[in-house]
């Protein structure tokens, strides 16, 4: 007498069910690093507390403090961190044989950098949330009222951390290898903050600099941050005497596109020495 096996269909995991555990394995890797958690997370407020107590009162001309020129700032910069996040941490993850590995398993590619964004998003946003917790309670930034404002935050903010999450991921070829991904990625994010008001006022930049800044995503972030932050009363301080958000949408909407195109186009899953 025959037995008929009846074989149950086994229901795999969604894409983006395996993408979440990816960033919840991330995120644990990450708080089990102390130093890169203090480091993290101590910087933007390290900053703001330097520059806020350097350059304190108002801008001249307007009634708008420095700290929140620099809170509007540091948020921008802290919401593209996934740039050099992803940058130095895929780099690394090629050059050890991670992504050769994960390569060969049956987790899907897209899970692993959707694992990788959403860890990004997540950092990033409690990064802006110690800020502006550092703005409100040492330095009297006023929070807006308007939900119009929170709107522009949340577009401004999930855009420009997908932007930036992109082009770390496409960025992350350019270094020969993991020890030198540190330096390649680094120094231009650290040049980018100067150059796109993060530090320095755009008002007060050469114009041929806001030129090259206006190209790249971060001016427009921390343009689109200053709308929220400052409000109206500091439009004047911008360089064309307007927030343009339209623009702002336009650009980091592009990048995202652009950021998509150069991952497809230069990404590796192999280090170099591997062929």
């Amino acid at each position: 007498m025959s037995r008929t096996i009846t074989r149950v269909p086994v229901r795999r995991p969604s894409a983006a069910l395996l993408g979440l555990s990816r960033a919840a394995f991330e995120t644990r890797m990450f708080f089990r690093e102390r130093d890169a958690v203090i480091f993290t997370f101590s910087l933007p407020i390290v900053l703001l507390a330097i520059f806020g107590a350097i350059f304190s009162g108002f801008v001249e001309g307007t009634g708008i403090s420095v700290a929140q020129l620099y809170v509007a700032g540091l948020i921008g910069s802290a919401a593209m961190t996934g740039f050099q996040n992803l940058g130095i941490g895929i780099a690394i993850d090629r050059d050890d044989g991670t992504l050769k590995r994960l390569a060969g398993t049956p987790l899907p590619r897209s899970s692993y950098f959707v694992g990788r964004a959403l860890h990004t998003l997540f950092l990033s946003l409690c990064q802006v949330v110690l800020l502006l917790a550092i703005g409100v309670l040492a330095f009297g930034l006023d929070l807006p009222t308007r939900v119009s404002a929170w709107v522009t935050f949340c577009w401004v903010f999930v855009l420009g951390v997908l932007a930036s999450a992109l082009l770390g991921v496409a960025a992350s070829s350019l270094p020969r290898s993991g020890r030198s991904a540190t330096a390649v990625i680094a120094m231009p994010f650290v040049v980018l903050q100067f150059i796109s008001g993060v530090f320095i006022p755009v008002s007060q930049l050469p114009s041929w600099l806001v030129n090259v800044a206006s190209v790249l995503p971060l001016k427009w972030m921390c343009q689109g941050f200053r709308s929220v932050f400052i409000g109206d009363a500091g439009a004047t301080l911008e360089v064309a005497g307007s927030y343009e958000l339209d623009r702002v949408a336009m650009v980091l909407g592009a990048w995202v596109v652009g950021g998509l195109v150069l991952c497809l186009l230069t990404f590796r899953w192999k280090s170099r020495r591997d062929g």
